[in-house]
């Protein structure tokens, strides 16, 4: 795939067939392994990305994020699904601007959620407000740009589940084309919302399970938000570590194709 609209078009149906895993890469060399491997779409991840420029997650601009996703979309054939945060400011203005920005970009999707970086989680009405501009935005861009809305309860000291499912009801009413709760962790959750919705749910996984199980309980895209960036620089810190502490370098005789994945 090459052109935005034919990758729109590819991403919007990975929706409507079997479910899918959505990995996230980092940079553009993880993008580029992960098509390699045969993934058949991408999402960026926020921790990720912000650990690539020194920062703690949230730390990023959109500014940074927009050249982040343009430099993810030219580098692989893709759909590229971006995590947008809050939009960058709590006003349904900025978050309907964050998604045409990143559309412009490149992107084909993009997420936001109902959390602000000041520490709170917005109420539901005005969640649903932002949301519903958000996809305004995404109606206009001139292709099938799939919105995801998140309910961030579960990961910001909220799990209601009651809560959650209202939320994501409210997200699907504004528009949304995708619901997301980061934070399920048992296949009952993940049912609990599935038969409380009509929009594909991605989940994100978490390590304690799998994928069988979570399509099973319902999930049609799974993602990995920045666990794949923690396994790499676990790996890194462990070998560097390694080496400082005792002069061992016996775990830099590892060798990738390289070659293979860039071609």
């Amino acid at each position: 795939m090459t052109g935005q609209e034919e990758k729109a078009h590819a991403f919007r149906a990975l929706h409507e067939g079997s479910p899918f895993v959505i990995p996230n890469p980092w940079d553009v060399g993880s993008a580029r392994v992960l098509e390699a491997l045969g993934f058949e779409a991408l999402a960026t991840t926020s921790s990720g990305f912000a650990f690539t420029l020194g920062r703690l997650d949230g730390g990023a601009t959109l500014d940074e994020v927009v050249e982040h996703v343009a430099a993810l979309s030219s580098a692989t054939g893709l759909p590229v699904s971006v995590d947008l945060e809050n939009g960058y400011d709590a006003s349904p203005e900025a978050a309907a601007r964050a998604i045409t920005r990143v559309a412009e970009a490149g992107a084909v999707g993009g997420s936001i959620e109902d959390y602000d970086p000041s520490g709170r989680l917005y109420e539901p009405g005005e969640a649903a407000e932002r949301i519903a501009a958000a996809a305004e935005a995404a109606r206009g861009v001139g292709f099938p740009f799939v919105l995801t809305a998140r309910a961030e309860n579960h990961i910001r000291g909220n799990p209601d589940l009651a809560d959650t499912i209202a939320r994501l009801q409210a997200y699907e009413a504004a528009g949304a084309d995708v619901l997301y709760a980061p934070g399920l962790k048992t296949t009952i959750e993940i049912r609990g919302v599935c038969d409380a919705v009509t929009r594909p749910l991605n989940v994100l996984a978490l390590g304690g399970l799998s994928f069988a199980e979570m399509s099973a309980a319902g999930a049609q895209r799974i993602s990995v938000g920045g666990g794949l960036t923690w396994v790499a620089i676990s790996a890194f810190a462990d070998a560097a570590r390694a080496i400082l502490e005792g002069g061992d370098f016996s775990s830099l005789g590892k060798r990738v194709p390289v070659g293979d994945w860039l071609a």
